[in-house]
């Protein structure tokens, strides 16, 4: 990366990042080509001990802006999936309300609209790719740590332990740096999500795989919404969201662990939607219920000079399409806030970065909550809303 002078509030400075996301990986390469001496900690046995999840889009002011300042542009044009940022919407019979894919102009890179699509696995790996060898530690699950001498001393699951000059939590919903800094627990959205993963939907389920076709599909209607996204290893996840009482998935009786539970109580509760989507949960022998929780970010913690957090362990929200570009996005001006010679102290910095990040999650996350009922339990309206807000090509 070539002789760089390390910004004088890091000289001498040595960071963990605590999970290893795409914001917490951002965050460690923008902070290395500025020189800085930073480390990621990472819960999973390897680079490959999991398959990511379904696809993501990263935005024009936010992922993609962070993605270009990393300096690895070019690896994410060579690994993005194209085509595949394309919605398809439908109702409960299967008739398709709208269709992306069908609409006129197709936006490219440099256009505010373009939200190209890329596997969770793909973008972490470019980022790994674009820092130093053995900056990230796998097999570090993060139990605790304490001050002393102002050194934060962490302890991992697997016995080893580290020291930092400065922790970032970068460890998503369940954050364990989080308590450091905020005893606030989350709240619950009002909606709750049914998650599948179907390894080999082309056979599993090939008439549901063909209606995908690469594409973000929802289905809306009957106060339920089921959306759709192709895997880039060829697989499919899929969320069947409604709204629940707050403690549903444990009064429920389902045993999430049993497919033939989910499968019993989907196909009911969907009993009057197309057989299309019935047979999209009997291919699914993989289930998990996640509740809607959010952060209540009225009440923000007060700033330390040596820890604070980003993406979804500083503001968790129920999925509203922003959360690795909020993760991606935090990443940057954290790093820019740490490299600025405007700041002489680190408390100043960081202070900088949260106001940042508190007053750009706030209003978002506020908004997510008040039209969660329009995603978990849409209505005629809400549905023709969206139609016209997909339809928006500028």
């Amino acid at each position: 990366m070539g002789m760089i002078q390390t910004p004088e509030l890091l000289l001498h400075k040595k960071i963990a990042i605590v999970g290893g996301g795409p914001g917490g990986l951002t965050l460690a390469r923008l902070l290395q080509i500025k020189g800085v001496e930073v480390k990621v900690y990472e819960r999973d046995h390897s680079q490959a001990a999991r398959v990511q999840g379904a696809i993501v889009d990263l935005h024009f002011d936010s992922g993609l802006k962070a993605m270009d300042a990393t300096g690895l542009m070019e690896a994410f044009k060579d690994n993005y999936m194209q085509g595949a940022d394309k919605y398809r919407l439908l109702d409960p019979k299967g008739n398709i309300l709208f269709d992306e894919g069908n609409q006129a102009g197709k936006p490219q890179f440099g256009d505010l609209q373009f939200r190209p699509e890329i596997d969770r696995g793909a973008l972490r790996d470019l980022l790994i790719d674009g820092l130093l060898p053995d900056t990230v530690i796998w097999d570090s699950q993060f139990l605790s740590m304490k001050e002393v001498d102002n050194i934060w001393e962490l302890q991992f699951k697997n016995g080893t332990t580290a020291t930092a000059d400065i922790v970032i939590g970068s460890d998503g919903y369940r954050s364990r740096i989080r308590p450091y800094l905020t005893d606030l627990k989350a709240s619950y959205s009002g909606a709750t999500i049914i998650q599948g993963e179907i390894d080999h939907p082309e056979t599993a389920c090939p008439e549901f795989y063909k209606l995908v076709d690469q594409a973000n599909l929802m289905a809306m209607g009957n106060s339920a919404t089921i959306t759709a996204q192709p895997r880039g290893d060829g697989g499919l996840t899929f969320y069947a969201a409604s709204l629940y009482p707050e403690n549903w998935v444990k009064d429920s009786g389902i045993d999430f662990s049993n497919p033939q539970d989910v499968h019993e109580y989907l196909i009911n509760r969907y009993g009057d939607w197309n057989p299309i989507f019935a047979s999209l949960f009997k291919a699914c022998n993989h289930f998990v219920a996640r509740p809607l929780n959010y952060f209540p970010l009225e009440n923000r913690w007060g700033t330390k000079s040596n820890l604070t957090l980003i993406g979804d362990a500083a503001h968790l929200m129920p999925p509203n399409g922003e959360g690795v570009n909020l993760a991606m996005l935090d990443a940057l001006d954290l790093s820019n806030c740490l490299i600025n010679k405007d700041f002489t102290q680190l408390s100043e910095a960081m202070a900088a970065y949260e106001k940042i990040m508190f007053d750009r999650a706030a209003p978002l996350c506020k908004e997510t909550i008040e039209s969660i009922s329009d995603f978990a339990a849409p209505t005629e309206e809400s549905v023709q809303n969206l139609i016209k807000m997909l339809g928006k090509t500028d």
